[in-house]
């Protein structure tokens, strides 16, 4: 694997990242939805 392509994946794999991070918070941060992760756990809304 080239530098170059190694690069795209890194900024690939870490936009992908923040995007879901973001996408958890957005949903953490709305009024009345409790977060579930992929087991079935769910967040504390206190």
């Amino acid at each position: 694997m080239t530098s170059v392509k190694a690069a795209l994946l890194t900024f690939a794999m870490l936009s992908a990242l923040a995007i879901g991070g973001a996408g958890i918070y957005a949903a953490d941060a709305a009024n009345g939805h409790a977060v579930t992760d992929g087991y079935g756990v769910t967040a504390a809304l206190d």
